[in-house]
């Protein structure tokens, strides 16, 4: 039973890492994007009209579609597992 309950607590652990790892760089690609669309024709020549236009982006992300795909990060290792445990129970 202890051996169950060390496993899901490494695997949750090591998910949390990717999922925040793969979370970052995701933000950190969209931000990027928005620098360089800003970059390419900007509106104004206040600094402050960018930060403005990244920042208005960056909470558009944050209830974006691709930031929810990304707790798939959770969800295909725990199924793949699961499936593999009732693959090799079955037989």
């Amino acid at each position: 039973m202890f051996g169950w309950v060390w496993l899901i607590l490494v695997l949750f652990v090591g998910l949390t890492v990717v999922y925040a790892v793969v979370s970052l760089y995701s933000r950190s690609v969209r931000k990027e994007k928005l620098e360089r669309l800003w970059d390419e024709a900007p509106q104004s020549p206040d600094p402050a009209a960018r930060d403005a236009f990244i920042d208005r982006g960056l909470a558009e992300y944050r209830g974006s579609l691709r930031r929810r795909l990304i707790l798939l990060v959770y969800v295909v290792p725990v199924v793949f597992i699961l499936l593999l445990v009732w693959l090799t129970n079955a037989n």
